[in-house]
Parts: structure tokens; C-alpha cells; sequence
């Protein structure tokens, strides 16, 4: 059985740790998908079709990895696209509290999709969207905190 994972966020924008994990993760699976989740309550800084188009860019190199958009339960979308495991990276304490507490719930809807964690790197560990966001917002030079391949200045961001 093919293993596939999704690896769900709002990457806004996509950041080195987010790359980082994914690279890693890719001796785990046969299939990553990297699903961008649409969320009501929360305004994005970069419209959706340009947050895939980063993650396409910055993966173009891997043909294992897809990249595609959800609205819902992520579970939800696990089992519309045969996914068996659900990606996760942690940076903190913190993170860990929280994501420990939704793969409890999503284990509880739908118990045969397994929530992985990987920690980041640690020089990875401080780097996060909203910081990102803010320091691309400000003018500042956010390159050393995106992937390599992405150019983050040839991309529009929307005003908040």
C-alpha cells in the first residue's frame, strides 16, 4: 500500500521549516501532498493561488510531493485523497501542546489516520509565517527565511 501523507497549513508564506520538514519526511512516504487549508477566520497575507505556486516552486525538484488547496476538516480531506498519515512539524513546547491535542481529535473522527511528527532543525525553530509575513509587510528582507528557490519579492502580498 502506497503511503501518503498530508501535510497541511495556511504557509503564508512557505518557510525553510516548512521545506525542511517535508524534504525529511519524504523517506517516510511514498506520496506528500502539501494542502493548503482555507480557513474563514483568518485573513491571508498572500492570495491562495500564489501560496501554491510558491510550494509548486519550491518543489518542482521532487515529483513525489503534489500540491493542492482543502476547505473543511483536514481529516476529511485525508480520506477523500487516501491518505493514511497526517504531517506535522513542531518548533516548540508549545506547538507540541497543541498539535498533540488535535491529532487526539482527529484520531477520535477518523482512527486510521496517523498523526507524524517531525521536529525542525533547530536553527529552524525561531522561523515561523507570522514572523515572515511581518518582516516582508515592514520591507524588510525575508529571503534567508523562505526556500532557496523562491525569489519572495517577485510575490504580491495583500494588504491586512
Amino acid at each position: 500500500m502506497k503511503r501518503i501523507a498530508v501535510f497541511p497549513g495556511s504557509f503564508d508564506p512557505l518557510t525553510i521549516g516548512h521545506e525542511g520538514i517535508v524534504r525529511r519526511a519524504l523517506v517516510l512516504f511514498d506520496e506528500i501532498i502539501i494542502a493548503v487549508g482555507a480557513n474563514a477566520l483568518k485573513k491571508s497575507y498572500y492570495p491562495l493561488e500564489t501560496r501554491k505556486e510558491m510550494i509548486s516552486k519550491a518543489f518542482r525538484d521532487e515529483p513525489r510531493i503534489t500540491v493542492d488547496h482543502y476547505e473543511g476538516l483536514t481529516v476529511d480531506y485525508c480520506r477523500e485523497r487516501g491518505a493514511q498519515y497526517l504531517l506535522r512539524g513542531l518548533r516548540t513546547a508549545a506547538d507540541f501542546e497543541f498539535e498533540r491535542a488535535i491529532a487526539q481529535i482527529n484520531r477520535t473522527i477518523m482512527p486510521d489516520v496517523e498523526t507524524v511528527f517531525l521536529l525542525t532543525v533547530p536553527e529552524h525553530a525561531s522561523v515561523n509565517s507570522t514572523i515572515v509575513r511581518d518582516i516582508i509587510r515592514s520591507g524588510g528582507d525575508a529571503s534567508i527565511f523562505v526556500p532557496a528557490s523562491l525569489n519572495i519579492h517577485d510575490y504580491k502580498g495583500e494588504d491586512l
